[in-house]
């Protein structure tokens, strides 16, 4: 699911281990951020947008509206289908939403009924979703992984993921570009393209890169496509776009959300997760989508390990006496980051909150490699289990696809090919000793050695990092050129990891993560609520054709 970057030595992107060229022009445009006062050229909107009078708007916001009677869900679903097609599909072109739902205002017009003759669901009743196109929808929508290789055949059921969003009452309005198989083909990939959808732009600046690999699910929210989304992480592909576009973005311990009926990358470290414009948006969402699933059987603790409502941990003064410590060594690589990362550090020890600093994990840097293999033996054992499973589909198997693209490199590989699948295909079954080492070895040295490790050490109740840099500029001929990030050990362990906006570098958002313990959600809600609340660094996006450095 989700592979944006694999965050690995020295706080490097997955291009690290994948990619030698990575510092390279993107660390040099960094640097001069160090001046806060120095101007930016801040070019004209690339396509003056309309008002849209559910800008920025919340959860609460329209439930209040929606039970007063000013407003119904119809109208709701039908005023962001009109966004839609004025921000992604016309002006802008964000290109952030792959497909429509044909049923979104069937289903809303029901949910107006039910409201009125039953009452509501809960808190998300009626409310406009938006998921990543790697989530199965049994209904008239594709589910493809943005890969051409899909299109044309329809999972037999729903994930559990979109089960639970329709359980809940939300609308689902439609599915999100992102990165091509959620970014694992190639490590040479340009994360937010798929040969079905092509590129999603950052609405910040349209040069510059969404991240991914929910980069379509991070552009739409940060823009008011929707209330809420859903992305999907192996590694840094919630948290990073979330950081990109300005968001909330959580990346739940494995196991709380089912995963049944999510296009896999790994087992070990997949997992679905909310992104909103705001702390309490993405703990309702976390709530809606939790639980124990029969077709996952990483789940099985999570309805006694789960909240029925997050909500209840949101305390404005949750920094105050809790104990957060710096992983320094996840700093470094850009000095503008530093300073934003330094500056809000001290305000949260300004309002009580006790940090530790450093307070590195002994295990930085030593596991990139095996969790590369791990995810490469997975991949080909998951993804052939996932595709053997699928009516209709003419391929079955990571060898299908493979020969798919070859047969359609004009298509699927016109600026980049697929030399990770390439290395999946010829690894062993998962009882290769290879594997079983490698995946042993994660475990410790994420867990025992890394977070947890580092939390007993100090008696942390959080580790904050930066969870990368500002969006880097797009470039389709060389790839990604991220420099940064956090989200690794967070990945690896399983473990929950909460990216927050903590302010702007070059007139472009960047957030701080906070990981923990498995199962920690409620502590991490309480110090992101705290710190939202603190540093209010949500700006809306202004969609520039580019930020003048």
């Amino acid at each position: 699911m989700r592979t944006t970057k694999l965050y690995g030595k020295q706080g490097l992107s997955r291009r690290s281990v994948l990619q030698t060229t990575l510092l390279g022009a993107a660390s040099a445009a960094l640097v001069p951020a160090l001046s806060r006062g120095r101007a930016l050229a801040l070019a004209a909107p690339a396509s003056a947008a309309k008002t849209f009078q559910f800008d920025e708007a919340t959860i609460s916001d329209l439930q209040s509206r929606m039970k007063s009677g000013e407003l119904s869900a119809h109208t709701l679903a039908t005023a962001y289908l009109a966004r839609i097609d004025e921000i992604d599909k016309r002006g802008p072109r964000l290109n952030s939403v792959i497909e429509l739902n044909p049923d979104a205002l069937s289903i809303a017009e029901a949910l107006d009924k039910e409201r009125k003759d039953k009452g509501t669901r809960g808190p998300m009743h009626g409310i406009p979703v938006l998921i990543k196109d790697n989530i199965d929808t049994a209904d008239g929508m594709q589910t493809s992984a943005g890969s051409l290789a899909l299109v044309g055949s329809r999972p037999a059921q729903d994930s559990r993921v979109a089960r639970k969003l329709r359980d809940a009452g939300a609308v689902i309005l439609g599915k999100t570009n992102l990165s091509e198989w959620a970014n694992i083909r190639s490590s040479h990939s340009t994360s937010g393209w798929s040969g079905r959808g092509g590129l999603t732009k950052n609405p910040y600046a349209l040069n510059r890169n969404a991240c991914g690999s929910s980069s379509g699910s991070g552009a739409a929210t940060s823009a008011s496509l929707c209330t809420v989304a859903i992305g999907s992480e192996t590694d840094g592909s919630i948290v990073c776009p979330s950081s990109a576009n300005g968001l909330v973005g959580i990346k739940p311990t494995l196991g709380l959300i089912s995963r049944a009926g999510i296009i896999p990358i790994a087992h070990s470290q997949d997992t679905a997760g909310p992104m909103a414009r705001t702390v309490r948006d993405a703990a309702i969402l976390l709530g809606a989508l939790a639980g124990s699933d029969p077709r996952d059987a990483a789940t099985a603790e999570a309805d006694s390990k789960m909240q029925k409502d997050y909500t209840q941990f949101l305390d404005p003064n949750g920094l105050r006496g809790v104990r957060i410590g710096v992983a320094r060594k996840y700093f470094g690589f850009s000095d503008a980051v530093d300073e934003l990362m330094n500056r809000v550090i001290a305000e949260m020890k300004s309002a009580g909150a006790v940090i530790v600093d450093p307070a590195d994990l002994e295990s930085h840097g030593k596991f990139d490699d095996t969790e590369l293999l791990v995810l490469l033996y997975e991949l080909k054992a998951d993804l052939n289990a996932y595709l053997a499973s699928r009516p209709g589909a003419q391929l079955h198997s990571l060898a299908d696809v493979i020969a798919f693209n070859d047969g359609n490199k004009d298509k699927e590989m016109p600026y980049f090919g697929q030399d990770l699948f390439l290395k999946a295909q010829e690894k062993g079954p998962l009882t290769d000793k290879e594997y079983v080492a490698a995946l042993a070895a994660n475990h410790t040295l994420s867990r025992e050695h890394g977070i947890d490790g580092v939390m007993d050490k100090f008696h942390l109740d959080a580790v904050v990092a930066p969870t990368g840099g500002p969006a880097w500029l797009t470039d389709l001929a060389n790839g990604d050129h991220a420099v940064g990030g956090s989200s690794n050990a967070a990945a690896v362990a399983g473990y929950p990891n909460i990216n927050v906006p903590a302010g702007f570098v070059f007139g472009l958002p960047v957030g701080i993560s906070f990981f923990g313990r498995a199962w920690s959600e409620p502590a991490l809600l309480k110090i992101a609520y705290g710190f939202e609340q603190l540093v209010k660094a949500r700006k809306a996006p202004e969609f520039l054709a580019e930020v003048r450095i």
